[in-house]
């Protein structure tokens, strides 16, 4: 059904060269991984890091991030992976889409970590300098997700509502192929794109202090997510005391960020209360001044 200003899916999600099998998915996540590179790097270069040691870190976050976005993913999604004759193989076929952001963030960090480590160059900086390239990152992906028609939500009479092939396995059984859907993975892009312009406010109202960027992105991040996700359509979604598990997982996100913020907010203040006082400062400078 094609209404007017209707999304529709693509009809395909890859494309093949000789025996070699291209999914659009996997290509945008290189392109997301290229591009949160290209913007750490800026960013680290401005504040007086050398930028080169964005590919140090790259070698361990990545990889370890998307161990941990599959790992989340396999997880909250067991039914589609382990049943009665199940291929087990698929639980590694990540180009098939299934990469949890909240695992790949959990896990990437602790590469940040490990790298920023390794190159001598302090976690809270680095991952100051990822902040909006991580969200413009999520930004891109979420185009694989639409090829993928894996990232929509409730259905909805709005006139931009989502296509998606009945055909899919993610096409909720019941309803009419006709059905139009919220299209999530465009909601949160727009959301994600966003992002970047308030954290680069906050850091200029902040005066770039540590971790107000990082800070700002789980909250910004945590709390849209815990929206999208509370009208999401995912079959397969584990619940914790009834509420989906990403939402409390998004909420913990952005609790954390708050908790950030606070906590190097509080240490930049005991630092300046904890300087010396130059002679012409305070009580001192009013003494001279008489």
């Amino acid at each position: 059904m094609n209404l007017p200003l209707a999304i529709p899916s693509p009809d395909i999600s890859y494309f093949d060269i000789g025996p070699l099998r291209i999914h659009f998915y996997a290509l945008l996540m290189i392109a997301a991984i290229i591009v949160a590179a290209a913007i750490t790097a800026r960013r680290l270069r401005r504040s007086g890091t050398n930028p080169d040691t964005v590919l140090d870190i790259a070698l361990w976050a990545v990889p370890i991030g998307i161990i941990g976005g599959r790992l989340y993913h396999v997880a909250t999604h067991p039914a589609d992976y382990f049943f009665a004759g199940a291929d087990l193989w698929r639980v590694l076929y990540v180009w098939e889409g299934g990469l949890a952001i909240f695992g790949s963030i959990t896990f990437g960090a602790l590469g940040v970590w490990i790298g920023a480590r390794r190159a001598g160059v302090s976690f809270i900086t680095v991952a100051d300098a990822l902040a909006p390239g991580l969200l413009v990152a999520q930004a891109v992906g979420r185009i694989g997700n639409y090829f993928n028609q894996e990232l929509f939500g409730a259905p909805t009479t709005l006139p931009w509502g989502l296509e998606i092939d009945q055909s899919s396995p993610a096409f909720p059984p019941g309803l009419p192929s006709e059905t139009l859907f919220h299209p999530l993975f465009l909601y949160e892009m727009l959301w994600n794109l966003t992002g970047v312009a308030v954290i680069l406010l906050v850091e200029r109202l902040a005066r770039r202090r540590e971790g107000f960027a990082i800070g700002t992105y789980l909250i910004w991040y945590g709390a849209g997510r815990a929206w999208f996700e509370s009208f999401r359509l995912d079959p397969t979604e584990l619940e914790l005391l009834g509420v989906k598990i990403n939402i409390i997982t998004a909420g913990t996100v952005a609790v954390l960020g708050v908790i950030i913020i606070a906590a190097y907010a509080h240490r930049t203040l005991a630092r300046s209360d904890s300087a010396p006082r130059s002679p012409g400062s305070g009580r001192e400078a009013d003494r001279i001044s008489r």
